[in-house]
């Protein structure tokens, strides 16, 4: 390695500065043409392999860099109301019943609040359903969590959409009401419509969520 590595500096420097080679007398430039004859002999399949190497590497940094794929997106709304926990509880704990979501038109399903239950939920602002499965339910914490099993771009640019519904103790007797989100944007491959990347899609599950904690608000004060 050490001779070729010699031999390597040798041969390049007949580029740049006077060649001290067999081929020209010392303090001699060498002619273009014999410079790149020098060249090709110089450059075998193995040596351009490894100056290859740096320019692929850096076209694969540069093409994942621009593909602009998915990721996750979280989406964080609450509120504080002037009821407490249970009162709170008792109208949205009902998993099977958004009536104080002004964001949804309808529900329908059944199972209850049992875990894998199902509800299909019309959106109001599309007019379009999404349907939603029960992942948790714990009525003694005040909390359920959701997760969209069939999901719909034109209703919510949502994808992998999961939930967490809670209420919580705040002072002077009042509630949290906090509503967190977790989802890929409505279109999972790269370079996605203006109406269904990151940026739209969590702007639409925001409005959703502050919606029905808006009119918990409006309901309960605080």
């Amino acid at each position: 390695m050490k001779g070729q590595k010699a031999e390597m500096n040798l041969e390049f420097k007949t580029f740049s500065s006077p060649c001290a080679c067999s081929a020209g007398k010392s303090g001699q430039y060498l002619p273009p043409q014999r410079e790149i004859v020098m060249l090709l002999h110089w450059l075998t399949p193995a040596r351009a392999a490894m100056l290859a190497v740096p320019v692929l590497v850096s076209s694969f940094a540069a093409s994942q860099a621009s593909a602009h794929g998915p990721t996750r997106q979280k989406v964080e709304e609450s509120v504080t109301v002037n009821a407490t926990p249970d009162k709170v509880w008792a109208v949205i704990g009902n998993f099977h019943d958004m009536s104080w979501n002004p964001a949804v038109a309808s529900v329908t399903g059944d199972g209850g609040n049992k875990v894998t239950s199902l509800r299909t939920l019309t959106l109001k602002a599309s007019g379009k359903p999404i349907t939603e499965s029960l992942d948790k339910y714990d009525a003694t914490e005040h909390l359920y969590k959701t997760f969209l099993t069939k999901p719909d771009p034109d209703a919510l640019p949502a994808n992998d959409l999961s939930t967490e519904l809670s209420v919580s103790p705040a002072d002077g007797g009042k509630s949290t009401v906090e509503w967190n989100a977790a989802f890929y944007r409505g279109y999972m491959n790269n370079d996605p419509p203006p109406n269904l990347n990151d940026e739209a899609s969590k702007k639409a599950v925001a409005d959703y969520l502050k919606a029905g904690l808006a009119a918990l608000k409006a309901k309960f004060g605080g």
